[in-house]
């Protein structure tokens, strides 16, 4: 029962999202760390995020039901209650923004807010069953842990916060696109109306260069701005140049699924490697 209730809290994405929270807090803090506000940061922005998932679940078990991937969760398979999910998804999220309200600051606390509200109304309740906009505008929920770990040291939203705004916001679209092109004819049997189910497999190939290639920018702004040192500017824009590429080939790949398969792998360590020298190569300049 336990491991149930865990893994509604879909434990793979607070991971990533966790990491990239702690990134955020390291660029702001500058190698000069408050452990304790980092670890209540964590607690508060995990708690948040994992009750947005928890909900997620709860107002997705019945379309859940019509897709392999998801149709055994606890859920759709009736193993827990639907009341008691519920009740522990809104648990979760007032202990999560009372954590960042009170303990960290008010900010993370309204960002923590609006990250659960995107996610929660605006991504599952609406527009992830009614338009191809859902996985661009729900991306700004995904966006908002970097930006909490920084604003946790800051206090405030200044060009830094934007700068991992827009990383994980450009990120995210290409990213879950290669997974969508693999399983669109399960999205497509649970009548969610994702782009490649809308547009076709070639359309969402050519919608990911776009994000892809203003990830670059980005990156070089990050070293203009004197965020990191020259590893960050040479290993992000090598990531980057690299996943556009790969990216590009999908034009003309005649295996689908094996090349989205591995513009998924490429996406996934791209984000890891770039935040791990982010990190690493914090305040690097001066």
């Amino acid at each position: 029962m336990f491991k149930e209730y865990v893994a509604l809290t879909k434990p793979k994405l607070l991971r990533l999202n966790a990491f990239a929270a702690f990134g955020g807090f390291w660029v702001a803090s500058k190698w000069d760390i408050d452990w304790l506000l980092l670890l209540y940061m964590l607690i508060g922005t995990t708690l948040t995020m994992a009750s947005a998932c928890v909900i997620n679940n709860y107002w997705d078990r019945e379309l859940d039901k019509k897709m392999e991937r998801t149709k055994n969760r606890a859920l759709p398979t009736n193993r827990l209650s639907p009341t008691n999910v519920l009740i522990y998804g809104v648990v979760l999220g007032i202990a999560g923004l009372i954590v960042l309200f009170t303990i960290v600051n008010p900010l993370t606390g309204w960002l923590g807010l609006l990250g659960f509200f995107v996610y929660v109304v605006i991504y599952t309740m609406w527009l992830k069953r009614t338009s191809t906009w859902s996985t661009s505008i729900g991306g700004v929920s995904g966006a908002m842990p970097p930006v909490i770990g920084y604003c946790a040291v800051t206090g405030v939203v200044d060009e830094g916060a934007w700068l991992l705004f827009a990383l994980l916001f450009l990120w995210q679209p290409a990213h879950f696109w290669s997974l969508a092109i693999r399983r669109v004819e399960e999205y497509r049997a649970a009548g969610f109306p994702l782009l490649p189910v809308v547009k076709g497999i070639q359309r969402t190939k050519l919608q990911m260069n776009p994000y892809i290639i203003l990830l670059i920018p980005t990156g070089i702004l990050f070293f203009t701005y004197g965020y990191v040192g020259y590893a960050f500017l040479i290993i992000s824009l090598v990531g980057g140049v690299l996943w556009l590429i790969h990216t590009l080939t999908g034009l003309k790949a005649k295996d689908d699924n094996k090349w989205a398969k591995t513009n998924f792998f490429i996406s996934i360590n791209y984000l890891m490697i770039v935040f791990l020298v982010m990190i690493v190569d914090t305040n690097g300049i001066g």
